[in-house]
């Protein structure tokens, strides 16, 4: 018998990350350019480091509180109020390690094994795999995609839920395909989860990032305190943080100590001195977010538009988040594409097959990096698209 036939039948089924498999392939080449994942090309700001080597050096190491410390959970207080404009005490908000960590607690708290919950396909991949290896199934619900935009269909939603069904997954701004959704989608979803009595896990971790101005439409906008809502987030994306794995949870205050329990017997909470560099990212830290938008939006325009030039590519900017989501004509096989690009361009392009039902002909660029390097980029891209 070997080692694997006696593992855990759900750890063996767990995929291979698609987009993974293309940044082990290809990872520290030189001239790459990598926009395969999503992070910015930018280190953690020097404000963020030295609150928490500062914590550091104070001897801030020992066991803390499990729900995160409390001048953490005020700054998340706070941070709600002047971009979201609501006052939500510090009873819920819950520290975890890592915006995937946020999502393994809200599926743990949700969901029993042969439960379903239902979410948007294309999506990021570790939603379905979190449901999956937790026991429960994910339901893939197609977005439309039509003249290079995408869009819900609230029946085709309502059709997959079933006795079965615990929730739906909602990620606006959207990874991969930057669909954002509007105030009345979110509302008639929200309709939609109380006529059958089911949880809304909401994801809006680029909800900054929303290219009208301001920020994205949210369920924050449109619940009432008792809506059946769990917010799942990380600081990964807005504050250049993608390595710390920190992130949060907001929920009911009634579901406090049941997430305090699973993040006991996970992690046993997060480090007292990276929590102290959250504080700071979210207290100090709105300028350089609001800079790190602007970037975002330049480098969209350069690549979005030179792509749409060749017509040979079917898109149009995305409202939100930090990603195109290219369908290059010719191409049939993303990972084979992918794999392609990298190998005569040297930019890093994520396979749309990784991302589920309705991305296999399609390729993600993350454009949160340096507007020259994208500009070379889109060149690079441009010249192979031309010889297809």
């Amino acid at each position: 018998m070997s080692i694997l036939s006696s593992l855990s039948p759900r750890a063996t089924a767990a995929p291979e990350s698609g987009i993974v498999e293309v940044v082990n392939y290809a990872r520290g080449r030189e001239g790459l350019l990598p926009l395969w994942v999503g992070e910015g090309d930018l280190p953690t700001p020097d404000f963020i480091s030295r609150a928490a080597m500062e914590a550091l050096a104070a001897g801030e190491t020992f066991y803390t509180w499990q729900r995160g410390i409390p001048e953490l959970r005020q700054a998340l207080s706070d941070y709600y109020h002047r971009h979201f404009s609501v006052r939500l005490p510090v009873e819920h908000f819950y520290v975890t390690g890592s915006g995937m960590q946020a999502i393994q607690l809200a599926v743990q708290s949700l969901t029993s094994p042969g439960d379903e919950f239902v979410y948007l396909t294309p999506a990021w991949p570790n939603i379905a795999a979190a449901l999956e290896i937790a026991g429960a199934r994910s339901v893939g619900v197609e977005l439309q995609f039509q003249n290079g935009k995408w869009a819900i269909d609230l029946n085709r939603i309502e059709a997959a839920i079933t006795q079965k069904t615990r929730g739906i997954f909602i990620n606006t701004p959207s990874n991969p395909t930057g669909w954002t959704a509007t105030r009345e989608d979110l509302g008639q979803i929200l309709a939609l989860a109380r006529k059958h009595d089911l949880w809304i896990m909401a994801d809006e971790i680029y909800a900054l990032y929303y290219f009208a101005g301001g920020r994205a439409p949210s369920f924050l906008d449109v619940m009432e305190p008792d809506d059946k809502i769990i917010f799942v987030n990380s600081f990964s994306k807005n504050w250049s943080m993608t390595g710390w794995r920190v992130g949060w949870i907001v929920a009911p205050p009634e579901m406090g100590q049941v997430l305090e329990n699973l993040i006991q017997y996970s992690t046993s909470g997060v480090a007292q001195f990276m929590q102290k560099g959250a504080v700071a990212a979210l207290d100090q830290g709105d300028d350089f977010v609001r800079a790190n938008i602007a970037k975002a939006a330049r480098s969209r325009d350069i690549l979005c538009d030179a792509l749409v030039a060749t017509n040979r590519v079917e898109t149009l900017k995305p409202d939100g988040a930090l990603y195109a989501f290219l369908k290059i004509d010719g191409v049939t096989d993303s990972r084979k594409a992918a794999i392609d690009i990298v190998d005569k361009t040297g930019v890093g392009l994520a396979p749309g097959a990784a991302f589920g039902r309705g991305g296999e002909l399609f390729l993600r660029a993350c454009f949160l990096r340096d507007p020259a390097q994208v500009a070379v980029a889109a060149e690079r891209l441009c010249t192979y698209i031309a010889k297809l």
